[in-house]
């Protein structure tokens, strides 16, 4: 899988506020899917639903205790995704890197030639 296509996955697992909030609620500790259902005021269907999306993601671990599923914020994927977020945003080194073979930006050679005049 390319890197842009991880990417995207990653950010559609996110891409929805319940499951950005499971995922602030389950830094802290695991919880079950009732406990998660009653913080969101949502039915415990629907936290389901989130949590299978966010553990075919990698997102989440499920751990059984008792009569109760637990899940828990899996460390390691949500350490891969803030390497992937930070390289992402991170700016690079110029304003643009220039592809090979491609012409450069119009804003780029408007600044060459301003140089190249007063030199």
């Amino acid at each position: 899988m390319s890197g842009a296509r991880r990417l995207a996955r990653m950010l559609k697992a996110l891409s929805v506020e319940s499951r950005v909030r499971i995922v602030l609620m389950l830094k802290g500790r695991a919880l079950c899917v009732g406990a998660l259902a009653a913080r969101l005021g949502v039915t415990q269907g629907a936290v389901s639903q989130h949590l299978r999306i966010m553990r075919d993601a990698g997102l989440v671990v499920d751990e059984k205790r008792g009569c109760y599923v637990h899940y828990r914020l899996k460390r390691r994927t949500l350490a891969r995704w803030r390497v992937a977020i930070n390289e992402m945003l991170a700016p690079t080194c110029g304003l643009y890197k220039q592809t090979k073979g491609a012409r450069p930006c119009v804003a780029r050679r408007r600044r060459k030639a301003a140089r190249s005049r007063r030199n």
